[in-house]
């Protein structure tokens, strides 16, 4: 198949997924074409074969913000007339899934091909900038406009039915766990150190609650002897770093910023923390299980489908520093318990997430929307969608 992949270049959530997935397509003998204003970060130096497309957003001093969506569809459609994919993957909603459709339209209204458009909603496409009013009409529209959809979870699939009229069906696929790249260290001593690392991966928003993971580290190392590895960058790093110089926690706390590749840093951690408010999968949180390394977490989202609590590790109410700071002593004080979780957690991630597993489940929704009859330019969905509009507008008149 030939096969385009639209994502953010980012290499946190939705931009992991979509060029770990393209690599993987790739080794399966599959031609793909990545689509992005800037090469993803995972591509670099990545020895499978791909073309990237740039997505050129000029400049005009006419236009306050620049035209990206406009653009990349004008990129999709160009590059699939010279050649003609089969199908466009695009992650995260805001705004590729617009973008494939208004290319799969200029591609029909010159009755060159008919490309399938396959939408995946990460979480904040939809829970966060997707409710925005500016936007929520059109992501119905494109998404409803897509061949098919899927979700990160079963989680994200309830919440994007109940909060968006969305006619089209959801499957729900999970994010793909390279599970060569992130595993347990080959050297079993490793692990075995006077001070125990934590790790906490993100992009540093305030969804993910930044002070809690110093807070409760704060009473972890009160209680054992433990450092505080950060990866990621964003916003809340500089009111981070002010926390964590207030309680005195300079020689214990790292700042480790971005990094392409984090399973090295996973190799050498006793514990994952997450304190976010939301997750729609918690990618880091089972990149961690595939490395045999205990989960501490918040139980929101679709974190549960993730985490087995009390197995993989332990789950703890949003904002209760205590309880989360609780279970991560309970894991650090305890090596063997320790070690049953990081390796039960690692047999989870080969049961449901493991990257071959989901790249099949992947090729087998590829097949099924390239053999089934789409009529004419238009999905049925919008069909049904323009027909359930005048029934509901019957129903008031009545």
């Amino acid at each position: 198949m030939k096969i385009g992949i639209v994502c953010y270049p980012s290499i946190g959530g939705s931009g992991v997924v979509a060029t770990d997935l393209g690599k993987a397509l790739s080794r399966r003998g599959h031609q793909v074409h990545f689509f992005s204003y800037d090469i993803p970060r995972k591509l670099e130096g990545a020895t499978e074969e791909f073309h990237f497309h740039h997505v050129d957003v000029p400049l005009y001093p006419l236009f306050r913000f620049p035209p990206y969506t406009l653009a990349l569809a004008s990129t999709i459609y160009e590059t699939s007339r010279v050649e003609p994919l089969d199908l466009v993957h695009v992650h995260y909603a805001i705004p590729h899934s617009t973008s494939a459709f208004l290319a799969k339209q200029m591609l029909c209204s010159r009755g060159e091909q008919k490309m399938k458009v396959i939408t995946t909603l990460h979480g904040t496409d939809m829970e966060l900038v997707g409710q925005m009013p500016s936007y929520k009409p059109m992501v119905e529209y494109s998404i409803d406009a897509s061949n098919a959809v899927t979700a990160v979870s079963h989680y994200l699939k309830k919440a994007t039915l109940q909060q968006f009229e969305i006619h089209r069906d959801i499957r729900v696929i999970y994010n793909p766990i390279d599970v060569n790249l992130f595993s347990p260290p080959t050297d079993s001593l490793s692990r075995i150190h006077r001070e125990r690392n934590i790790v906490h991966i993100s992009n540093f928003r305030p969804v993910k609650r930044i002070n809690d993971v110093i807070l409760a580290f704060d009473l972890i190392a009160a209680a054992t002897p433990a450092k505080l590895l950060f990866i990621g960058e964003g916003p809340d790093r500089s009111a981070a770093d002010l926390l964590v110089g207030r309680l005195g926690l300079k020689e214990k706390v790292s700042f480790l910023g971005p990094q392409v590749d984090v399973a090295e840093t996973l190799k050498r951690a006793d514990l994952l923390l997450s304190t976010s408010e939301m997750e729609s999968f918690g990618l880091t949180l089972a990149e961690a299980m595939a490395s045999e390394v205990p989960v501490v977490a918040t139980c929101v989202g679709g974190v549960p489908e993730v985490v087995e609590d009390g197995v993989t590790g332990y789950l703890a109410p949003m904002g209760c520093v205590q309880g989360l700071a609780e279970a991560a002593i309970r894991i650090l004080t305890c090596p063997d318990l320790q070690s049953r979780m990081g390796k039960a957690g690692r047999q989870r991630v080969l049961q449901k997430f493991q990257s071959d597993r989901i790249t099949t489940q992947y090729e087998q929704l590829y097949e099924e929307v390239l053999n089934a009859k789409e009529e004419d330019c238009m999905h049925k969905a919008l069909r049904e969608l323009h027909l359930s509009e005048k029934t509901t507008e019957t129903m008031d008149q009545s």
